[in-house]
């Protein structure tokens, strides 16, 4: 069996006061809404947990009826960080799934296809995560203000999500973060902790996250195409 963890309960401060960006709207539908929608078709996805503020557990109810939403589903609260929330959402997965797969509500335009390799590495590996190659190059600065050096882009990934677990893996991995008191804001880091492989899943689309309003125009025609 494997489960979804859709992480849905922070504001995105970096959007400006007041705004949520889980619920812009963005090519017809708020953006959690898209985000659900990609695992509600997932074949290899068989629940879906959505972490969430307390108290916005109707609105999306009303999301899954207004969208005809039919996978199984439940909610989970979100937590302080965003490590506490992932924390709280394997609590509530169902007691025999194996596989996990941990995602970012705002990041919408996850595909089918990346969601399924994910899975697949990680039953075979027992974690993996979407990255894609970076291609600018990088430099180093120590004081913020100077470049330091160069560093060699051939070896770096930026990571995204989903990032998929077999779910033991997950669990002892999370665990051992909150022992140390540790707060995390990438579940593979965790992995790193207890000496787990992650497998690197080249990201071949775009799936960019819902950061800054600048991120939204591109999104929407990332959605709409």
């Amino acid at each position: 069996m494997v489960s979804a963890i859709i992480v849905a309960a922070g504001r995105g401060t970096r959007m400006g006061p007041n705004i949520d960006k889980l619920f812009l709207e963005v090519a017809g539908r708020p953006v959690i809404a898209h985000t659900w929608a990609r695992f509600e078709a997932a074949e290899d996805v068989d629940e879906i947990v959505l972490v969430v503020r307390a108290g916005l557990e109707s609105e999306f109810d009303e999301m899954r009826e207004k969208f005809g939403f039919k996978k199984s589903y439940r909610f989970a609260e979100g937590g302080p960080e965003r490590q506490d929330s992932v924390w709280n959402g394997i609590q509530a997965i169902e007691a025999g799934s194996q596989i996990l797969a941990i995602h970012d509500g705002a990041r919408p335009c996850v595909s089918a296809e990346l969601i399924s390799d994910c899975v697949k590495a990680a039953r075979d590996f027992g974690a993996a995560v979407a990255a894609q190659r970076v291609t600018d190059t990088i430099k180093e600065s120590e004081d913020g203000i100077a470049i330091s050096r160069t560093v060699d882009r051939l070896k770096l990934w930026s990571v995204q999500t989903p990032q998929v677990f077999r779910v033991d893996v997950i669990r002892r991995a999370i665990a051992t973060a909150r022992e140390r008191g540790l707060n995390l804001t990438d579940d593979t880091a965790a992995c790193e902790l207890i000496g787990q492989p992650v497998r690197l899943v080249e990201s071949k689309r775009p799936n960019p996250k819902v950061t800054v309003p600048a991120d939204l125009p591109f999104i929407e025609a990332l959605l709409r195409a």
